[in-house]
């Protein structure tokens, strides 16, 4: 017999009455899926990410290396075809391989490499905790280098590196031996070890002590580095009206109510709705966010919603909607006002009934989310003109946060730049340390119409063109560098004189140095120009 011979009906047998039942000769049980998933939150929430992925990793290999050893003494055919042990993997409802590849003898292929689609541990990490930042099928990894090791007479390691779990679109593994790996087993090699009791939890100070150090040093990058700037949860709230509202913010998060928070593109909404999770009862649990104006009404649907395998041309599989996944925390739902009306009443339902129905299935799932939605737009007069639907705008306007634009809040223009920079200049690999005074007073006299996102790629591309240790004017992109001194909010009266100066030489710029234009423009001589431009020189203002 080969593992293409192999059928459910005639490997797994039981005593009608219960009690025991048997899985290829031995002894087996069933488990509910969700008491598995609640197991394992249980043991991360208890022992912490590190010390829960190596039990559940070492669990799976001895299951995978039991199950060779059972197969090869019971039924060694099926022990020598290659497919056999991803089939088990299948039958046993713990995941669905394909293109299962084995090496054809080249060093540096991977032995076994798979997809892996259905995965009973991405579901269930989903469900109970939310979008990973790293592979979560280790029961499954676990168990395939625990049988492949057997069945290949060494060990194998099967490494993770893409993982539905995390968001990516399919689950992806590669099997090597240690020598294969080299020093990129290394990170993963605690999670297979068996280890004594004292070694186990020096490693696992060790994991917490590395990640300690990560997220300080992590907020020293996001901190101000300007004297006197204040941050709140990767929020940078010098100003007086970033700092009111920050303080709403954290009052809001004690509640349980809907929020929207309103602002121009670019303007931090999504950090703010990110502070109301962080801050709230829920921030364990995940934070789950929507861009509503990236995706047409039907692929909306079925990514909130979910769907029923055959529900429409290529679906495949069962799959839980974003709704489902943010179970438990928050859901964002950005640029809201974009959604059309039939979405609109959908989604009042799961407001109303706190409850969600999968595209293609007749049955409703409970949900318990938290929503924060955003948008550019004036939902009150969207209202009024019939594009958005009032009763869902009063549900989801509980509250509303209004985030300013960043030409409102001048005193957190440097103070973000300096962050910026320093993510820019840490990414690009370079020592770019600080502003020079003419490019920090341009980033300061520019009127952002882009806000924040605007001011995050300006100091990208002056990272990218610096030549020096310091960004200059001329490093900043040219928009910037050619736009006049905006008027409006002022910190302090100047000199009239300094005023006039500053708008003068940043007209010139503006006009390539072109003085009979720039004197036009300014709608004086050229003669009172040269005049200016000769008093500047000598009070050492090059123009």
């Amino acid at each position: 017999m080969q593992s293409a011979d192999l059928d459910l009906r005639e490997l797994l047998s039981f005593r009608p009455d219960g009690g025991t039942m048997f899985f290829m000769g031995r002894r087996a049980i069933i488990f509910d899926a969700i008491a598995l998933g609640l197991l394992r939150k249980e043991l991360i929430g208890s022992l912490g990410m590190a010390a829960a992925r190596s039990i559940l990793t070492r669990f799976g290999y001895a299951h995978g290396r039991m199950t060779a050893e059972s197969l090869k003494l019971e039924f060694p055919d099926l022990f020598a075809d290659s497919w056999t042990g991803p089939k088990l993997h299948m039958l046993q409802g713990m995941v669905r391989v394909e293109e299962n590849k084995r090496s054809d003898g080249n060093e540096d292929e991977p032995l076994v490499q798979s997809f892996w689609y259905d995965s009973y541990e991405v579901e269930q990490h989903l469900l109970h905790l939310g979008l990973s930042e790293d592979s979560v099928c280790w029961t499954l990894t676990g168990f395939a280098s625990g049988y492949v090791s057997y069945w290949r007479g060494e060990k194998v390691y099967f490494i993770e590196d893409r993982c539905c779990g995390k968001g990516d679109a399919v689950c992806h593994v590669e099997g090597r031996t240690r020598e294969q790996w080299g020093e990129a087993l290394e990170p993963y090699l605690p999670y297979f070890e068996s280890e004594s009791g004292d070694e186990v939890f020096q490693n696992l100070a060790k994991a917490l002590r590395e990640t300690e150090e990560r997220l300080k040093k992590q907020r020293r990058q996001m901190s101000c580095l300007s004297a006197g700037a204040e941050e709140f949860g990767c929020i940078t709230a010098r100003s007086s009206a970033m700092r009111q509202v920050v303080e709403l913010t954290r009052r809001i998060a004690r509640v349980d109510s809907s929020v929207i928070v309103t602002g121009e593109s670019g303007a931090g909404k999504e950090r703010i709705a990110r502070l109301i999770h962080e801050e709230s009862a829920r921030s364990g649990r995940p934070f789950v966010a929507v861009n509503c104006g990236a995706l047409t009404e039907t692929l909306l649907e079925s990514e909130l919603f979910g769907h029923a395998k055959g529900a429409f041309t290529g679906a495949d599989r069962d799959k839980m909607g974003l709704i489902e996944a943010a179970h438990g925390g928050t859901l964002f739902l950005d640029e809201i006002g974009e959604v059309s009306q039939s979405m609109q009443v959908k989604l009042l339902r799961v407001l109303q009934e706190r409850e969600v129905r999968r595209v293609g299935e007749n049955k409703s799932r409970q949900v318990d989310i938290r929503v924060v939605a955003a948008t550019n737009r004036n939902l009150s007069d969207e209202v009024s003109k019939g594009n958005f639907r009032r009763d869902l705008y009063y549900r989801l306007r509980v509250i509303e946060v209004r985030v300013p634009p960043l030409r409102e809040r001048n005193e957190d223009i440097l103070p973000l730049a300096r962050i910026f920079l320093e993510q820019a200049s840490r990414r690009a690999g370079r020592k770019v340390t600080g502003f020079t005074p003419k490019a920090a007073d341009q980033l300061l006299r520019y009127g952002w119409p882009g806000n924040v996102r605007e001011l995050q790629n300006a100091v990208e591309h002056a990272v990218a063109l610096c030549l020096d240790t310091r960004a200059d004017l001329e490093d900043l992109p040219e928009e910037l560098r050619s736009a006049l001194p905006r008027a409006g909010i002022v910190e302090s009266v100047r000199p009239l004189e300094e005023i006039e100066r500053e708008y003068i030489l940043a007209a010139l710029r503006a006009t390539g140095n072109n003085k009979a234009r720039t004197a036009a423009e300014l709608n004086i001589g050229v003669a009172t120009l040269y005049r200016k431009l000769a008093d500047y020189e000598k009070q050492g203002f090059v123009a």
